[in-house]
């Protein structure tokens, strides 16, 4: 199953007290303290449908950082936006979230205990996890390192989504195509600027879906298990404590258009991203290769 877009990603407009939006409704910073920052998407999400976000920016002195998931209760419901996701958008019931920490964002068998102090939050009756614990069948090989450009897509159950925007990039410099290799093999703390989070739901049996949280292109695992899929999804970001600024990541669906396969094509033939300097092309196009 592959998703189709047919909407422009925007965060809500009701939001927490200390959240300022741009003027296009897809870059949120919170311009104050460390909590009153709980944001939403405009619209529900469809099946399989991924809310991407990018880090922006941070702000040092606090702890804890982002924080992500999905919400049954429609913002326009809200009497006031609670000033934690959690726990006090979890306690409200029919929402889902997960702390994404500096490392241990896969997710643990059921039963055991997870996340920081603070951090708890139920999921169709399972607690979320924090550890690196796999299950040693697992066939799901979106979290091998693999070559960004040879994968085109990232697979999750029966759920494909285009991988070009899914992995974080660094800004265009000297050593971008080492920091690059660092963000595609999550190296990198997945709290780092520019780091990719998006997060999701893939249906399991008749209305009823699992959330995945996405971390520069690898697959977390079920954070969340037993969620009805029969009522509106909404997809949570937290701009919480270290976490400053992000950004929506607009994921092209179906069909790749003509841009997206030349730059492609370009990128099969390159050493790396920052090659594309010394190729004979023009200053737009060059700067569109390097997903800038």
């Amino acid at each position: 199953m592959e998703p189709v877009a047919d909407q422009f990603m925007e965060f809500h407009p009701i939001h927490g007290a200390n959240v300022r939006l741009d003027h296009s409704g897809t870059q949120a910073t919170r311009v104050e303290s460390f909590a009153n920052g709980v944001c939403f998407s405009k619209h529900p999400l469809k099946p399989g449908e991924i809310f991407l976000i990018e880090i922006v920016d941070k702000e040092l002195g606090w702890c804890g950082h982002l924080r992500v998931g999905l919400t049954a209760r429609d913002p326009r419901g809200l009497e006031v936006v609670p000033e934690y996701s959690i726990p006090d958008l979890t306690d409200l019931g029919n929402s889902w979230v997960f702390a994404i920490t500096r490392n241990h964002n896969k997710v643990e068998s059921a039963g055991v205990e997870g996340q920081e102090a603070g951090d708890r939050g139920q999921a169709g009756g399972q607690r979320l996890g924090r550890g690196e614990v796999e299950d040693k069948d697992r066939t799901d090989h979106s979290s091998q390192p693999q070559s960004f450009f040879t994968e085109s897509y990232l697979y999750i159950e029966n759920v494909r989504i285009p991988k070009d925007k899914l992995v974080g990039r660094s800004r265009p410099g000297r050593y971008s195509h080492i920091l690059d290799d660092l963000y595609k093999t999550n190296a990198l703390p997945p709290t780092a600027r520019r780091s990719r989070i998006g997060v999701l739901y893939v249906p399991k049996g008749r209305d009823m879906a699992d959330m995945h949280i996405i971390i520069n292109g690898e697959d977390m695992g079920p954070s969340a298990k037993g969620i009805s899929a029969s009522q509106p999804l909404f997809a949570v970001v937290d701009v919480f404590a270290a976490t400053k600024c992000v950004r929506i990541v607009q994921v092209e669906y179906g069909f790749s258009s003509l841009q997206t396969l030349c730059r492609k094509a370009i990128q099969k033939h390159i050493i790396h991203r920052m090659a594309i300097e010394w190729l004979e092309l023009p200053e737009a196009l060059k700067h569109y290769c390097k997903y800038e």
